[in-house]
């Protein structure tokens, strides 16, 4: 691809820019504060906070355990332990978090209500506080957690008042109704801090998510705004490369090997803007990269002289339909420099399309012709650097043109750009798809 006579080359300086993010710092940034990770946070918080308070409930539980039926001891602080170890396990897993946490509190009801008729001797109960009062504040923790604000509310109101009432009773100590009210509202207000720092912090986490939502909205509708706005300079790019050129191509056609070119290329531009108004750049759908590599191949095998194909490894990976226009029409372009500007249909001519690490494409057009000196192309010649260069980076990819005067030129377009430290697939891994 030697310089064009018409405006369709560009400096080397153009396409050695490094690619964007290339050398960025590799730290990895600080996932932003969530609805999910402070619920992660808080029930992992509260299930260590039941397993603390649980310990410290086991010196009255040993001394008050002769108390009760055996049967209902036994299996009353089996479920109750156990449920506070389920509670724990699921947090650390995240998964069954909620329903673990309802177990909780749950199980602390059924034997905080099952207490007094249970005892091994109603007429003589236990003197001073079950061993179940300690776990009060756990089982209003974890129905924060369980249930809604209202639920848990209730939740905190009530079972309070039943272990005041309980405890008031002969079976459940005997103790003056003063007391009982005291235990009750004493474990009311200790819940009650617990779903405040709960609710509020469930209430702040939840605005961030929907700021943060915002903000992507906000941000993804100004990309598709400049997606708009680069989709138009493409379309201007199209119209100079293609149109511009087969004019001048057909001005100055004598020969019938020149008229037919001519007609091609105005086939070629045609075509080409024909798809290029098919195109949305905000429509969100893509494409396969084996669709791509269809539409190339076939554009390569429609130009006037033979070009060797090859395609590999392109599996199942997809790409913006936006992004894969520019690399087509930067692909085409290429080829259409290199028919225009290499040298004769016996020059040696290749496409190469391959997946590689990553989930990224890479594009590569070159040619065995006189090749050119990239140094030496006038500014004022826009075809490599607005056709094939700045197209392919206004998609996120990247673009290399390596040419020199006897020893041919090479275009080699990539998507997306790869930052440093990746590895890529060996060539040697890729199957062959096909060669023409």
């Amino acid at each position: 691809m030697s310089p064009p006579d018409a405006p369709a080359a560009a400096p080397v300086a153009a396409a050695a820019e490094a690619p964007p993010g290339k050398g960025a710092s590799a730290k990895q940034q600080r996932t932003p504060l969530s609805r999910k990770r402070v619920d992660t946070v808080v029930s992992r918080s509260v299930a260590w906070f039941g397993i603390v308070f649980g310990l410290q409930a086991l010196p009255s539980l040993l001394g008050q355990y002769a108390l009760g039926q055996p049967l209902w001891s036994a299996i009353a602080v089996g479920a109750m332990y156990g449920s506070l170890l389920l509670a724990l396990l699921c947090s650390t897993i995240k998964r069954w978090v909620i329903g673990s946490h309802l177990l909780v509190s749950f199980v602390y009801v059924v034997a905080l209500l099952t207490w007094p008729f249970f005892l091994a001797d109603p007429a003589v109960p236990q003197q001073g506080d079950h061993w179940l009062y300690q776990l009060t504040t756990v089982a209003t923790a974890t129905a924060a957690i369980g249930f809604r604000v209202r639920g848990a509310l209730a939740y905190l109101i009530v079972v309070p008042l039943i272990y005041g009432i309980i405890r008031a009773t002969p079976q459940g100590g005997g103790g003056p109704w003063e007391l009982g009210l005291f235990n009750a509202i004493y474990a009311i207000i200790l819940g009650g801090a617990v779903l405040v720092i709960v609710t509020m912090t469930r209430v702040a986490a939840t605005s961030v998510d929907e700021a943060q939502g915002a903000a992507l909205d906000r941000y993804a509708r100004a990309v598709r705004q400049h997606a708009t706005e680069v989709e138009r300079v493409h379309v201007d790019s199209i119209v100079h490369d293609s149109v511009l050129t087969t004019l001048l191509s057909a001005a100055r056609a004598e020969t019938p090997a020149q008229k037919t070119l001519a007609a091609q290329m105005a086939s070629n531009a045609m075509r080409h803007l024909r798809e290029a108004a098919l195109v949305s750049p905000d429509d969100g759908t893509t494409v396969r990269f084996r669709q791509l590599a269809d539409r190339i191949v076939t554009a390569a095998r429609q130009m006037p002289v033979p070009f060797a194909v090859r395609v590999r490894s392109l599996d199942t990976r997809v790409i913006p339909s936006a992004q894969a226009e520019a690399l087509y029409s930067a692909a085409v372009q290429a080829m259409m420099n290199s028919v225009q500007h290499a040298g004769g249909p016996d020059v040696r001519r290749w496409l190469k399309v391959a997946g590689v690490h990553g989930g990224a494409v890479e594009i590569e057009v070159g040619d065995a012709g006189v090749g050119f000196d990239p140094a030496a192309v006038p500014d004022e010649r826009l075809g490599v650097r607005r056709s094939i260069v700045e197209r392919t980076a206004n998609a996120g990819g990247h673009a290399e043109v390596r040419a020199a005067i006897g020893r041919g030129s090479v275009v080699v377009l990539s998507w997306p750009v790869f930052v440093e430290g990746e590895v890529r697939d060996d060539d040697a891994a890729l199957d062959e798809r096909g060669e023409a």
